[in-house]
């Protein structure tokens, strides 16, 4: 044989090669393709072509392994039975950025999958590696290296901190000040995530001086960094009084609140998770979103959105008016008590009607003049119904029956209060005569009414236990009025009338 025909063997060995590489991950793309691939055990037949000699046939391998590992948790679970994570991480440090780019995309599609084949990349110093790859000069190394080490720290705090501890954490930072979008938004993404498990994880997180870097770009063009942004900023906030007061002394706010108006429904989202987080905190923190204009904006956003996306606005008001009596009137000023109505009436899930109730709960308990304000929005009977219900969820009818209850404490208007003398459980019922027996004895105007409008009659209907405190407010009730206007809306009264009639002789 002659050399000619030597070399054009171990061409035609290449092209085979690289052929049947390029092939696997045109088909690993595609999701009906995935079980056939594996009951050809094409991952052991992959393995051998990472150690390959042409550097392309090197990467594509790599591009089909990360396919197939990010298509289910079983074929991840093989790239680790296989042992080919050591043989990536190992070639991580020497190849081209172009493998680089392929071996991260693997570690990523492997560790996104649970938190048992993330800490497999973590064993096999997959993190140290792909922080390496931070310092690298090109950005699609730095931004793959930078999606896997998000999904690593996504899953726990243990995780997160292997992430920490390897150097990444000042890296991401940095990225955050490179040009490229697709790099700021990931950096963003994995700098949050790292953060959401501890107060500890999020003071490394800021100690290096993310939250500066972060508040610099809630106006840049980009939605999808925006998200991002809002988000990490809101991990940060929510661990502690000092974490939130410093995400507020970034300057934050007010620009955020301008960002309720962002065409982009997660932005918005997310800018009302960010106020949420910030203002469970203390009265000063609430005090600080409601003078910025944050508390109408909010409102603003819930009249324009729908389902899950109002639920950081409904919690956020809640965490408000829980502080404070003044706190809760700037809700209520504010609007929030219709704007809750309507979210009531619209809503159909059941966590967001319990959020619903929650908050209304926080905004009624706290005077009489609250509590009006919720009952003169019929949302009163409204929470009732949910509490009563059967089809509501567990964690509904607690908390509708726990704002009902100390809303009832406090409320003193009567015309909110008298539809809820009709088909009332017992332990409702005890606090809604309580609050009668309270104003009736002070109020000529509102005793008259009482009368006119059946609430006397409906009061001598109620069958109480004789010495129990529903019966104690009848009394103190029914001792408001003279002894026959009593006598005459009191049941059989008028069978009573009948018989006197019967027996009366005419003189």
């Amino acid at each position: 044989m002659s050399q000619r025909q030597i070399i054009q063997v171990f061409e035609q060995y290449q092209k085979s090669r690289m052929q049947f590489v390029q092939t696997v991950a045109d088909l690993a793309a595609r999701p009906q393709n995935i079980e056939i691939l594996q009951n050809a055990g094409v991952m052991s037949m992959l393995r051998p072509l990472m150690l390959d000699v042409v550097p392309s046939i090197q990467q594509t391998a790599a591009l089909a392994l990360g396919r197939l590992a990010d298509h289910s948790d079983d074929l991840a679970e093989a790239v680790v039975r296989e042992d080919i994570l050591p043989q990536l991480v190992h070639s991580l440090a020497s190849q081209n950025r172009f493998y680089k780019k392929a071996a991260a995309f693997v570690l990523r599609a492997v560790a996104k999958h649970s938190p048992e084949l993330s800490q497999a990349v973590v064993a096999c110093g997959g993190v140290d590696a792909l922080v390496l790859c931070l310092e690298e000069f090109d950005p699609g190394v730095k931004e793959a290296a930078a999606w896997a080490l998000n999904y690593i720290a996504r899953h726990n705090a243990p995780l997160s901190q292997s992430v920490v501890d390897a150097g990444a954490v000042p890296l991401l930072v940095l990225c955050l000040l490179e040009p490229e979008m697709a790099l700021k938004r990931i950096a963003a993404s994995t700098l949050g995530d790292i953060s959401k498990h501890s107060p500890e994880l999020a003071q490394t997180v800021v100690d290096n001086g993310a939250i500066a870097h972060l508040a610099q770009m809630i106006l840049s063009p980009d939605a999808k960094l925006k998200r991002q942004v809002f988000s990490a900023l809101s991990q940060i906030s929510k661990h502690s009084v000092s974490l939130a007061e410093m995400v507020i002394e970034a300057e934050v706010f007010p620009a955020a609140v301008a960002c309720l108006k962002d065409p982009d429904e997660y932005v918005r989202k997310n800018v009302t998770t960010l106020m949420r987080e910030v203002v469970k905190h203390t009265p000063e923190l609430s005090q600080v979103i409601v003078n910025c204009g944050g508390m109408a904006a909010v409102i603003d956003f819930l009249g324009e959105c729908s389902g899950n996306l109002r639920l950081p606005g409904i919690m956020m008001m809640g965490y408000v008016a829980a502080h404070s009596e003044n706190l809760a009137m700037a809700v209520i000023l504010s609007k929030g008590v219709p704007q809750l109505a309507l979210c009531m009436s619209e809503e159909h899930e059941h966590h967001i009607k319990a959020a619903i109730a929650w908050s209304i709960g926080q905004i009624g308990h706290h005077t009489p003049e609250h509590a009006k304000a919720v009952a003169t929005s019929n949302l009163l009977s409204k929470l009732l119904e949910l509490y009563m219900d059967a089809g509501s969820s567990e964690d509904l009818q607690a908390k509708s029956k726990k704002a009902l209850k100390s809303i009832l404490q406090k409320c003193t208007y009567l015309p909110g209060l008298e539809p809820l003398l009709y088909d009332v459980p017992s332990n409702i019922l005890k606090h809604v005569v309580c609050q009668f027996s309270k104003v009736l004895p002070h109020d000529s105007k509102a005793r008259r009414l009482f009368v006119t409008s059946g609430g006397l009659k409906k009061l001598q209907e109620i069958e109480a236990e004789p010495g129990s405190p529903l019966q104690e407010h009848i009394n103190a009730i029914n001792s408001c009025f003279p002894e026959e206007i009593v006598r005459y809306y009191s049941p059989g009264y008028s069978e009573v009338l009948l018989e006197r009639l019967e027996s009366y002789q005419p003189a």
